[in-house]
């Protein structure tokens, strides 16, 4: 696919992107950025992508992009739910002191870079294998393997005191 290839299948198919994601999120901002993003890997990929097949390429890859999306609030949700107290806890010094560790732990999580946190997500709170995690992000095993190892020498910096 050559450039004046691309501009043409954006200017003609922007708008139904969007309007696909639209119709599945309800979101705007969230489908105008899914939608950049579809044209940038269409993009990265243009040598392999031919005008005829670009429209399916988009609405494949946009599709995905949701989808990832919505794994990844449902992490962040799973993840922010975990810390709600089951107990109702009187002690007043526990409660701060749960507080603070909370947002220690927080700070820590939110300092690691964006894969090293999805992975660590993923198999801390998703209770996902490195396989599954793998498969799901299209990388090897591997480098699900470092990225943990990664998150896990960040968590040990974690002090509580």
């Amino acid at each position: 696919m050559s450039e004046n290839d691309f501009k043409k299948v954006y200017y003609a198919l922007f708008n139904q992107v969007r309007t696909f994601i639209f119709s599945k999120s309800g979101d705007a901002d969230l489908s105008e950025d899914l939608t950049q993003e579809a044209f940038v890997r269409m993009w990265k990929n243009m040598a392999n992508v031919k005008e005829e097949s670009a429209k399916s390429f988009l609405f494949t890859v946009s599709n995905h992009l949701f989808l990832d999306h919505v794994r990844h609030e449902k992490v962040i949700k799973n993840y922010a739910a975990g810390f709600t107290l089951r107990h109702d806890v009187s002690d007043p010094q526990f409660l701060v002191e749960m507080d603070e560790f909370k947002t220690q732990l927080d700070r820590t999580i939110r300092s690691m870079t964006p894969h090293v946190r999805e992975v660590f997500l993923l198999s801390r709170i998703e209770k996902m294998t490195y396989q599954q995690i793998a498969q799901s992000l299209e990388v090897s095993v591997k480098t699900i393997e470092k990225r943990m190892q990664k998150a896990l020498e960040i968590m040990a910096t974690l002090r509580y005191t």
